[in-house]
């Protein structure tokens, strides 16, 4: 498939206004609905979705900072939320045709493969495991595995304090096999806020999982909890789709790259998840 770079799209565009400005006698053309909206070859998952002008996205609806429901829109909020908006937009979709879905840690690859989302951006870590049955764009962003405590735990400072302790994570997660691999004892639940009540009560030490996930749970109960040790794994996050569906991975990695440079990765960043983490550098989409 020929796929077209966000650039030359843009200047495609720029160029066919130039043109019908001449043909009217420079007066200014405003775009027809067909000239603005973005075409795509045929049989393509990109073409269907431009097609239909909607798309369904898991993300999750727990996780601050990258992927919350907000109970005044019943629509979830987050640096994953915006990274999906992003594709959705260059498919020619707004924001109120996308169609959100609660993907928690142990269904995403049921959906993918069930036909259920086209995409899932939700804190999904890349690993080759998954990859034997959905394919990933990305990764987009790179995190990695902590530890949650309470505020005023002092005998945690790393993952070797977890050996043999009873630590909550979530079903089907990464962090949470890692916690068996270490040697801690794992407590295992649907989502991370329903860690917390098992940390405040004892029942476990610390929750484990990714670092901007815990950090984001902290700023959600200022003063409660803290977040300790440096992070002992690399989570690289992507955005997970149908098995071998490559002309739409690659798209979407070409998306990626758009937005690194055209500035709207960071404002999503900004506007979400930099209002308590530094901004860092994307790394490059993986194109296998």
């Amino acid at each position: 498939m020929k796929r077209m770079r966000i650039a030359l799209v843009a200047a495609a565009a720029a160029s066919a206004l130039a043109l019908a400005g001449c043909a009217t006698g420079g007066g200014e053309a405003e775009p027809t609905e067909e000239e603005a909206a973005p075409t795509f070859e045929a049989g393509t998952t990109m073409a269907e979705l431009a097609e239909a002008g909607e798309i369904t996205v898991g993300t999750k609806f727990d996780q601050p900072l990258f992927g919350l429901l907000d109970p005044n829109t019943n629509t979830p909020v987050g640096f994953d939320v915006e990274i999906a908006k992003i594709i959705a937009g260059e498919l020619g979709i707004s924001e109120d045709n996308i169609n959100w879905v609660e993907s928690v840690s142990a269904n995403r690859e049921p959906f993918i493969e069930n036909g259920e989302v086209d995409i899932v951006v939700a804190t999904y870590t890349i690993n080759d495991k998954r990859k034997e049955v959905v394919s990933f764009a990305g990764p987009y962003y790179m995190a990695g595995q902590s530890i949650l405590v309470l505020a005023d735990n002092e005998d945690i400072t790393s993952e070797e304090d977890l050996v043999g302790q009873p630590v909550c994570s979530v079903t089907g997660s990464t962090p949470a096999q890692k916690l068996t691999e270490i040697g801690a004892v794992p407590l295992l639940t649907d989502t991370y806020t329903n860690c917390l009540e098992p940390l405040r009560s004892g029942e476990v030490v610390a929750v484990s999982t990714d670092n901007v996930i815990l950090a984001g749970l902290a700023a959600q109960n200022e003063g409660e909890f803290k977040v300790v040790g440096e992070p002992f794994t690399e989570e690289p996050y992507g955005i997970g789709l149908a098995l071998d569906d490559t002309e739409f991975r690659m798209w979407i990695n070409d998306v990626l790259e758009a937005s690194y440079e055209d500035g709207s990765y960071e404002e999503a960043w900004n506007s979400t998840a930099g209002t308590v983490l530094p901004f860092v550098e994307p790394p490059a989409p993986d194109r296998y």
